[in-house]
């Protein structure tokens, strides 16, 4: 049923958002007894989760256990020690170890909803998988794929990010479909999608993957479950009686309506991605809101309120980055821009991660493993761009011929470069690297010297700069036909091709500070009372690092119901994350 009963005046429990976390919230405050309901601004619920990769990372995770993989809590916290070394108010050890209890928790009591899940169908490593506790098979859980027409009337009302729907493939497949013209893997993983696609369109399926998988099983599990969700209704300011968080005022059809509280208000908004005016203010660097990739309720108003609240706040400058590319002319390519006129800013991890390419800065020199976790790779092109007085920020991808006959790049099959690209100066080609370095402002001796340096690297099979491929993770997107490293291959072969890079994201990292119960703070440590926050909205609990796919939704996921077990007063918070 499309339709959910009239909003009342006041609930337990109040939800903002309605993300991934959310769900899991209101799951939580069904089986409590409590009175739920998640407001969601926009027609489309499932928040940034829906358009996501859709993946969980959840530590000493049970499906590891049936695989015979061995971790553990204190496994899983070597680990985070060694990656995560930021320090910072959202960082803690208290915040650490109630997510590393409460993960694993959190996904069998997802399992027991109804929630279908699978271990990836290729590993997907833990990102800095050669650290101390690292997992080389990662420690991600992907959904199962999940027809949305059995959501009835709410199918057209769940978010799905557009390029991927009804695409029956899941992210961590990709890459071995990627390497089609050089393996048999890639070659059958082709004819498998071809299949999945022709049985769907026969059996009249609309096949959910990734994120809107996700979303839309949370989805047809929070309704089964009697959960009200109202869309269209954007909260517009927090109702504060003696200091507490009582409620929130919502606009309701032009009208300014309060929504009360009993036990509290859970925030899960996402961040503010496409908030540009205030990325300015808080990034050091250029940004562009045009460059996100995030969901278009993406805009950071309710995060601005907390503030206004007293809310600290931590990291703000960061995102989950992940590179995007356009004209130096500030144009956007053939691929980007859909159907329905709206852009698509292609995402270059995977692409990145491919043989015969690398990066470098105005200089002509690399700054980063291209192939390595992505959130690291924009950390250090900001630095780059800081060390050189803006040389890095666009940064160019380099490749060859090699790189341009056999793999994709954007949205486009391998093999195929759009005459448009070259053509509108998107992609530049040379003959040379000298005339490459000139149509981009790189310096041309720097150029040829990295290059070379670079192709000694690719035949010895060691990067001794940045360790590209010295991983399981950067290996998993490679090309294990390429010898003696998948990650890399010269780039030697003539014409030479150059892509302007910018910092895109998937969403910001940074938000107000959370404590161990989700509980938004103040700069002083001391709680709001009655108010919480999961997500992006906060401060990453990893700081300024991504230490595996599906990061931040395992987190979000994951507090969302620290958050509703302390809201509500439930005694089966302790044996949740201790």
């Amino acid at each position: 049923m499309l339709e959910n009963p009239p909003l009342e005046a006041e609930y337990d429990l109040v939800i903002v958002g309605s993300g991934g976390g959310s769900m899991a919230a209101a799951l939580v405050a069904k089986d409590l007894g409590k009175s739920v309901v998640i407001l969601e601004k926009l027609d489309q619920v499932g928040g940034s989760t829906s358009f996501s990769g859709g993946v969980w990372w959840v530590p000493n995770n049970s499906l590891l256990k049936q695989a015979g993989i061995h971790d553990s809590f204190e496994k899983s916290r070597e680990y985070f020690n060694s990656v995560v070394t930021y320090e910072g108010p959202g960082v803690t050890p208290e915040r650490r170890d109630a997510f590393l209890k409460a993960a694993p928790r959190m996904m069998d009591y997802l399992i027991g909803k109804g929630m279908k899940v699978r271990r990836p169908t290729d590993d997907w490593p833990d990102y800095y998988d050669d650290r101390p506790g690292g997992l080389p098979e990662g420690r991600s859980v992907m959904p199962q794929a999940f027809d949305i027409n059995t959501l009835g009337e709410w199918k057209n009302h769940l978010a799905i990010y557009p390029p991927m729907h009804g695409l029956p493939i899941g992210a961590d497949e990709f890459t071995t479909l990627f390497t089609v013209k050089r393996t048999w893997a890639g070659k059958m993983r082709a004819l498998k999608f071809a299949r999945k696609m022709m049985v769907n369109k026969l059996l009249g399926r609309s096949w959910a993957t990734n994120g809107g998988a996700i979303q839309g099983r949370m989805l047809q599990i929070a309704l089964r479950a009697g959960v009200p969700i109202h869309r269209n209704m954007p909260v517009k300011d927090f109702v504060l009686e003696d200091g507490r968080v009582a409620g929130v005022v919502v606009d309701q059809d032009g009208s300014q309506v309060t929504v009360r509280a009993r036990e509290g208000v859970i925030v899960n908004v996402g961040g503010f991605s496409r908030n540009e005016a205030f990325r300015k203010k808080v990034t050091d660097g250029p940004v562009d809101a045009n460059w996100t990739s995030a969901n278009p309720g993406d805009t950071g108003e309710v995060i601005e309120a907390m503030m206004g609240l007293g809310a600290a706040t931590d990291c703000l400058d960061t995102a989950w980055w992940v590179l995007t590319s356009r004209n130096l002319d500030g144009s956007w390519p053939e691929g980007t821009t859909d159907a329905t006129g709206t852009l698509r800013p292609f995402m270059h991890h995977t692409d990145l991660s491919l043989p015969h390419l690398m990066m470098v800065d105005r200089n002509g020199k690399r700054f980063a493993d291209e192939a390595g976790a992505y959130m690291e790779i924009g950390e250090r092109m900001f630095q780059r761009n800081r060390e050189t007085s803006g040389k890095a920020i666009p940064a160019f991808t380099i490749l060859d011929q090699q790189n341009r006959k056999d793999y994709p790049w954007g949205p486009f099959p391998p093999g195929v470069t759009p005459k448009s690209w070259i053509e509108s100066g998107y992609m530049k080609k040379a003959d040379t690297l000298e005339e490459l370095a000139a149509m981009c402002g790189i310096d041309a001796e720097g150029l040829k010297a990295e290059v070379e340096r670079f192709n000694g690297f690719c035949r010895t099979g060691v990067d001794e700069d940045y360790g590209r491929g010295s991983r399981a993770f950067d290996l998993c997107h490679g090309d294990p036909s390429v010898k003696p490293n998948g990650s890399l291959g010269t780039v030697e072969k003539a014409p030479f091709y150059a892509v302007a890079m910018y910092p895109g994201d998937v969403g910001t990292a940074g938000g107000v500070v959370a404590d161990e119960y989700a509980r938004v703070v103040r700069d002083d440590g001391t709680p709001i009372e009655g108010l919480y926050a999961v997500g992006n909205s906060t401060a990453s609990v990893f700081g300024r690092c991504y230490p595996g796919a599906g990061a931040s939704i395992g987190a979000s996921f994951t507090f969302g119901m620290v958050a509703a077990y302390h809201a509500l007063g439930s005694d089966q918070l302790e044996s949740f994350i201790s």
